[in-house]
């Protein structure tokens, strides 16, 4: 089975290999960064906020670890702060011995009492050689303390700030996510109204043929009341004038009247 998938994988990568040549590799990278594309914006807005979402809780254990390694850090400061008062309290003290000693062996004697016993001159020395070599190299093991206090002391500053980072930005997040889930919300109200067109043709036609019936049933009243009128008695007399009776008195009304005129202008 292996072997089958080996031949056919190098089959396919021969063929395009022959249709591409030396751009096969530039063309199969394309190829697989737009599916890859592709993919990615076929993947729902909403799932993808989920998935933020998701994503920003996650950040919460990393926070909480990062919150117990700077808590532990600041346990062992405080540990090495106490260590170097220690020291420096312990240094103080040598020093005054090895002051001590020095003097004693600057007067000259013989012999020095310690404590109740006797000691002679180069056991004294012996002594304050040996005390000075351990004094200086706690003093240089105490300078290293401090130095590295120094060090983690800045680093704790810088963990509690990368820290306060993390969470402001993890609250930042929250807040764009919400705000994105409310523009979404919108996006979707304005693509449901957008959707909502309301089929008024059935109003239309119904309007229609109630306008068409109304005409109907005018027309229906105009032809019965027409049917009506013609059954009624005519009260008035019909006109018998002679059309010659009225040319005749047409005219002779026009000569009385110039003749009228034409007295009017003698006198």
């Amino acid at each position: 089975m292996i072997k089958k998938i080996g031949l056919v994988a190098g089959g396919l990568a021969l063929l395009l290999g022959l249709i591409f040549g030396r751009d096969t590799l530039s063309y199969v990278g394309t190829f697989v960064h737009s599916s890859r594309q592709a993919v990615r914006d076929s993947v729902p807005v909403e799932f993808e906020l989920s998935r933020a979402r998701d994503m920003v809780k996650g950040l919460v254990p990393e926070i909480k670890n990062h919150m117990h390694l700077i808590a532990k850090e600041e346990v062992d400061v405080a540990r090495l702060r106490s260590q170097i008062k220690r020291q420096q309290e312990q240094l103080s003290k040598n020093r005054a011995d090895i002051e001590r000693l020095t003097g004693d062996l600057k007067r000259g004697d013989s012999n020095y009492a310690y404590g109740g016993q006797m000691y002679t001159s180069k056991q004294v020395e012996t002594d304050l050689s040996r005390r000075f070599e351990v004094y200086k190299d706690r003093e240089t093991q105490l300078s290293n303390m401090k130095d590295l206090l120094n060090v983690r002391e800045q680093r704790v500053v810088a963990a509690n700030e990368k820290l306060r980072a993390m969470e402001s930005a993890k609250e930042q997040l929250l807040v764009e996510i919400e705000q994105m889930e409310t523009r979404l919300a919108l996006v979707k109200v304005a693509q449901a109204s957008a959707h909502l067109n309301i089929d008024d043709s059935s109003l239309a036609r119904t309007r229609q043929l109630i306008d068409e019936i109304g005409a109907k049933i005018e027309v229906q009243e105009k032809m019965v009341g027409t049917a009506n009128s013609g059954g009624h008695i005519t009260l008035e007399e019909p006109s018998h004038e002679d059309i010659t009776q009225r040319v005749t008195e047409y005219f002779n009304g026009s000569s009385q009247a110039e003749e009228n005129s034409v007295i009017v202008k003698l006198d």
